[in-house]
This record gives structure tokens, C-alpha cells and sequence, in this order.
């Protein structure tokens, strides 16, 4: 059960963060196909967060590496194809966030 909810929780991410890259091409969802996109996707995500949590996997714990990964995987697409910039204070955000979870899955 536990590996089910694992590998469900990786496609919420999956898809949640290629939801989440689009949301600059909608162009403020004003473009009829990249919206479409995204609100597929992200309708995906939280399907497939809400199965991982069905296989087992605690609400807290799900949501906090559904919205780490997501955030860190987020931050490296944003830099490497959508031209932001990296930053010293970013950097030290995301290793936070990634703290935090990791704490919160040794409670």
C-alpha cells in the first residue's frame, strides 16, 4: 500500500508542477489551450493527492512533500527555462522549505 501511495503522490507532483509552469504561458488565462492545460493538470494533482492519501499516506505528510518538491522542482524549471533568476535568498528558501518537511517527516 505504502509504495502505491508514493508513486500516486509522485504523479500529483508531476502534474502539479507542469501545471504550474504553464501558468505563464495562459498569459493570465486569457489563451484558450495553455489554461485548458492547467486546470487539467491541476485537477489531476489533486486527484491523485487525494488517491495517495486514500493508499495509506497521512494528510500532513502528503501535503508537505506534495508542496516541497513541487516548490524545489519549481524553483530549478523557473530557473533553467522560464529565465528567472537564482538568488542567494531563493536558494536558502527552498533548503528552509526542504528542512522543513524533512523535520516534519521525522515527527
Amino acid at each position: 500500500m505504502a509504495g502505491a501511495a508514493y508513486l500516486l503522490l509522485g504523479g500529483a507532483i508531476t502534474a502539479e508542477v507542469l501545471a504550474t509552469s504553464l501558468l505563464k504561458f495562459t498569459d493570465g488565462f486569457t489563451r484558450l489551450w495553455p489554461t485548458l492545460a492547467c486546470l487539467l493538470l491541476y485537477g489531476v494533482a489533486f486527484l491523485f493527492l487525494a488517491q495517495s492519501t486514500s493508499h495509506g499516506m497521512q494528510v500532513g505528510i502528503a501535503y508537505a512533500l506534495w508542496s516541497a518538491i513541487g516548490t524545489t522542482v519549481i524553483v530549478a524549471v523557473g530557473i533553467t527555462f522560464l529565465g528567472e533568476p537564482i538568488s542567494t535568498p531563493k536558494i536558502i528558501g527552498v533548503a528552509l522549505v526542504v528542512a522543513g518537511v524533512a523535520t516534519l517527516n521525522l515527527a
